[in-house]
């Protein structure tokens, strides 16, 4: 016992780990400590969230601090002890730097921020937490199934936004363009139900138009963005079954669901009281001679 006692006080390095690693455990008592007393006294969720980021971003750059002054005696030492080891460590501890550097990148540029709606590596949702090492999506259908909420949390590595492509819904243009294809048959007066289709569509998103106007023109700033039309519009096409009405309009990400149906039900109640205008769906006619 005394040998290992002896090897233990002599050995600089074993020290060093020791106190790193009490001061771990010290920095996370802390902190879950700090967010049960957060949790008790502050009501508001988004007031509680902010305030218990900054508590553990405070005690996470304490601890950085202390490391850093304890595995170093002074500035030349601590250089020549990172140029001696960083090759190990950055070959064996690959992803955690990585996730820390994409950590620090997230916090300083902002390629997206906790509440926007972002898609990556096939994974879409909205921001609900960032960590140093992590963050999480709450997740979000598919387009074509409206994009609501499946109350699923996706856990993402935070080094994923240095190796795969990452779409932000609010940066920029905060707006989607956004379809609604309507068939009818040729026989039904296809002007007459364009005409319909336009005004609906500009009862449902007309206003957003020079909203939109406005951020494109504070977006041209830091993007190339360029939009001639941001008023809704209607395009023809001919199709097997009958003549395609496309309708194309703005509207905002998280109420894509509901646009499509308030445009869907007045489409409906509109074109049953048209005589002369009736939707198309596939079908085969069978002639004799």
């Amino acid at each position: 016992m005394d040998s290992i006692w002896t090897y233990i006080s002599g050995n600089n390095l074993v020290i060093k780990t020791f106190w790193t690693f009490l001061a771990l455990m010290v920095i996370m008592l802390i902190i879950r400590v700090m967010n049960r007393i957060l949790y008790a006294t502050i009501n508001d969720h988004t007031t509680y969230y902010l305030v218990r980021k900054r508590v553990y971003y405070f005690f996470s750059s304490l601890f950085v601090i202390f490391c850093i002054f304890i595995w170093s005696n002074s500035i030349t030492s601590l250089t020549t002890y990172l140029g001696l080891v960083s090759a190990g460590i950055a070959i064996a501890l690959k992803s955690l730097f990585s996730n820390i550097a994409a950590w620090v990148f997230i916090i300083i540029r902002k390629p997206f921020k906790v509440s926007d709606r972002i898609s990556i590596n096939n994974q879409k949702g909205d921001v609900i937490d960032i960590r140093m090492f992590q963050f999480s999506l709450m997740e979000v259908s598919s387009f074509e199934n409206g994009e609501q909420s499946t109350g699923r949390i996706v856990i993402i590595p935070n080094h994923y936004i240095f190796s795969h492509a990452l779409i932000n819904y609010n940066k920029g243009f905060k707006y989607l363009w956004n379809e609604i294809k309507v068939l009818i048959t040729f026989e039904s007066d296809w002007e007459k139900a364009k005409k319909i289709l336009m005004d609906i569509s500009n009862r449902h998103s007309l206003h957003l138009s020079d909203e939109a106007s406005k951020m494109v023109d504070k977006a041209k700033k830091s993007y190339m963005i360029h939009y001639n039309n941001l008023t809704p519009i209607v395009y023809t096409d001919v199709k097997d079954s009958g003549v395609q009405l496309t309708i194309r309009y703005l509207c905002l990400p998280r109420q894509m669901r509901n646009t499509v149906n308030d445009i869907w039900e007045d489409i409906l109640r509109i074109f049953g009281d048209e005589g002369d205008i009736h939707l198309a769906y596939s079908t085969i006619r069978v002639t004799r001679d």
